[in-house]
């Protein structure tokens, strides 16, 4: 009995202190408000009523008085540019980097940001001035990922090599996949200008980096062709097997015309049968057709892709295998196969593209550097039926 008379004594005792909690939280945030400068209200007052230029000479005017509120300023910056009005950004954090007594942490912020609102605004020359004069800051692992980025979109391989590898030795993560796509990048440069020997020197660069960049062998295969050793590129290409079977599509038919070169076509076509039975792959498929198709005959040609299609059944497969029966098919039914034919065609161009596994960017040609979120190497070399039917 005692220990109810306390239950019902407690009730109102918890009431009443949680009565004064509440009442002093209150009189807190009403004090905290008072001491808010004017400008602070008048500056949302813009905001909601959607006058940002306004707002922003509000909250500048604060700044120049109370520097406490530079953290406001970030954020509206950041907000600015996120919605792509960066001329309004950079406007905020220029401002901000004016103030004279400005603590050197919040000066270091505010020219990081600034950087970024360059960057976004696709002025790299004062983007990289700003991010160059943050080293040695609390910023300078960010700034020297930002430089990283600036030196791929200004195709400068030297110095991104320069700055992956510092970034390395920093101890911010393996950089050996870009660092290799580097050299490769210049290397497809130097063969674009006809050096193959500059592009097999560079092309040995990114192997060392990265035994197992499949760039960096089908490129050390297209240099030795540029240089007339067929043999030699033959091995190269062949080598891409033993890195990555499902690349073998993508120097399919760089073999096939090699093992011609060198007048050894049955060789050839032996070769990408085997690695089709191996990985199914549209690509390699459309490689070997041809091939069927010129040396063995269309019938010969219609049932490889016959028997891919069972064991592999897509549209695209499809596609091909109406292509096939369209080369011999008797006049009364050609008109019928033909109109088939182009509608299942016109779908599947939708299914014949290559998808990034990082941003799901889409694109008609296979990269090696994503355009949508530029990252390396995230594209696979299958179709997207492919692999949707794989998942």
């Amino acid at each position: 009995m005692e220990f109810e008379i306390w239950m019902v004594l407690g009730i109102p005792l918890f009431f009443a202190l949680g009565w004064l909690a509440a009442r002093v939280d209150i009189r807190q945030v009403v004090s905290e408000s008072r001491t808010l400068p004017r400008g602070y209200f008048k500056g949302l007052n813009f905001l909601l009523n959607e006058q940002p230029d306004k707002a922003i000479d509000a909250f500048i005017e604060i700044v120049q008085f109370d520097p406490e509120t530079a953290d406001l300023h970030f954020a509206l910056g950041n907000l600015f540019r996120r919605r792509g009005e960066v001329e309004r950004a950079i406007r905020v954090h220029q401002n901000l980097l004016a103030r004279p007594d400005l603590p050197p942490a919040q000066h270091a912020k505010g020219r990081y940001e600034l950087g970024m609102d360059y960057l976004k605004a696709g002025l790299l020359d004062r983007a990289e001035e700003c991010f160059n004069q943050l080293r040695d800051t609390a910023y300078d692992g960010q700034a020297r990922r930002a430089l990283l980025e600036i030196f791929q979109r200004e195709k400068e391989w030297k110095r991104a090599i320069e700055s992956a590898r510092a970034l390395q030795e920093s101890g911010a993560g393996t950089r050996q996949k870009e660092i290799a796509q580097f050299y490769c990048e210049m290397a497809q440069d130097a063969l674009v200008h006809m050096h193959p020997d500059d592009a097999l020197a560079l092309l040995d660069e990114a192997l060392q980096v990265d035994r197992s960049n499949v760039r960096a062998t089908i490129l050390t295969g297209d240099a030795q062709l540029a240089k007339g050793e067929v043999e030699a590129a033959l091995v190269s290409w062949r080598r891409v097997e033993q890195q990555s079977v499902p690349h073998v599509a993508l120097v399919a038919q760089r073999l096939m015309d090699g093992y011609r070169k060198v007048g050894r076509p049955a060789e050839g076509l032996s070769l990408l049968k085997s690695y089709l039975a191996e990985a199914p792959s549209i690509d390699l498929l459309e490689v070997v057709f041809k091939a069927v198709s010129e040396a063995e005959g269309v019938e010969a040609a219609k049932q490889v892709v016959l028997e891919e299609l069972r064991r592999s059944p897509t549209l695209l497969g499809l596609d091909k295998l109406l292509e096939a029966r369209l080369m011999d098919a008797p006049a009364a039914v050609m008109s019928e196969l033909s109109m088939v034919k182009n509608l299942v065609h016109g779908y599947t161009q939708k299914l014949a593209r290559y998808q990034c596994s990082h941003c799901g960017f889409k694109a008609r040609q296979f990269y090696w550097h994503c355009p949508g979120c530029s990252q390396w190497e995230t594209y696979p070399p299958r179709r997207t039926e492919e692999l949707n039917v794989m998942n």
